[in-house]
């Protein structure tokens, strides 16, 4: 199986291409750099085929797909700062990357008959009340620009395709690029007391396990909607960092241990606001998953503990 991989400088595009090469698949990677510009992990990721492509291209999109004549494609390129897309001289930027770049790659999928993979978002719904969002809900939303175009993005796959993967995910965190975990062992080594927001609420995703999963879903034509984080329960961000410094802490790192370091809840208004509304409810209902026989991710907290080990802080 050959198999096309967009932002493989990122989290999740570095993970996928090197559960690819775990599992003997032919993978090429993609981003916007002529050359990889990942984190040099030495991994297989850092090793393998690669193409410059800027996804906005349309002719580009067409000639290198075209090129490659991938079985699949797995799309984790993205505009995915948040609070930035919400500047008004970003906003086109932003749409031409999520939705229409989706869609150019979705168009040639079509007339290569290839599989698809889009990597979406709860932040396709409003983030109200405490129900966990179904898979196949439609009642789509988005309460600010990241939200609303890779809604668009998703409607571009849907519209146009019929082999098709839309996976939701929330909270993410890898080894490549920055996350809240990064941002909590980077904050809390300086400081004595920190603030986070108690009342948004939802699960970490690991790119590591997702990754996984994406590699599973590839090799059946079990298509359409999914929600995947992994499981341990719903928790705030509050919840997260408290874990995030008790493992580090007792992985040998007493700045992070409640003798040096005080975590106060707070709620979002509190905070202070953002460029961009944020989701209270972040709830992802995993359970199609396992209906449809895939397994399901570890729980956050074995995640986390993976993860602490895997990086430097």
């Amino acid at each position: 199986m050959k198999v096309f991989v967009t932002g493989v400088a990122g989290q999740l595009g570095h993970d996928v291409m090197n559960e690819l090469s775990n599992r003997g698949y032919e993978g090429i990677g993609s981003d916007l750099a002529e050359t990889y510009q990942g984190i040099q992990d030495g991994t297989a990721v850092t090793k393998m085929p690669y193409m410059s492509l800027d996804i906005t291209n349309a002719s580009a999109v067409e000639r290198i797909l075209k090129e490659v004549k991938p079985d699949v494609v797995i799309h984790c390129a993205a505009w995915t700062a948040v609070d930035l897309a919400e500047d008004e001289d970003k906003k086109d930027k932003v749409r031409s990357i999520n939705a229409d770049g989706t869609k150019n790659i979705a168009n040639i999928c079509k007339v290569l008959g290839c599989k698809m993979v889009y990597i979406s978002t709860d932040y396709v719904f409003d983030g109200q009340g405490t129900e966990p969002w179904k898979a196949d809900c439609k009642d789509y939303k988005p309460l600010n620009v990241y939200g609303e175009t890779k809604l668009e993005g998703e409607l571009a796959v849907s519209e146009a395709l019929e082999k098709f993967f839309i996976v939701r995910i929330a909270w993410v965190f890898g080894k490549s690029g920055n996350n809240f975990i990064k941002t909590m062992l980077k904050v809390g080594k300086n400081h004595d007391r920190l603030t986070v927001v108690n009342d948004q609420i939802g699960t970490p995703t690991y790119t590591l396990d997702l990754a996984y999963l994406l590699v599973d879903m590839i090799e059946t034509e079990k298509y359409g909607y999914y929600h995947a984080t992994n499981e341990g329960g719903y928790i705030s961000w509050y919840d997260f960092a408290c874990e995030i410094f008790r493992q580090a802490a007792a992985l040998g790192h007493p700045e992070y241990n409640s003798e040096h370091l005080t975590i106060a809840p707070v709620t979002t208004a509190e905070y202070g606001i953002s460029k961009a509304v944020r989701p209270f409810n972040s709830r992802l209902d995993r359970s199609k998953l396992t209906e449809n026989g895939f397994t399901p991710l570890p729980t956050w907290q074995d995640a986390l503990a993976r993860y602490l080990n895997e990086i430097e802080f």
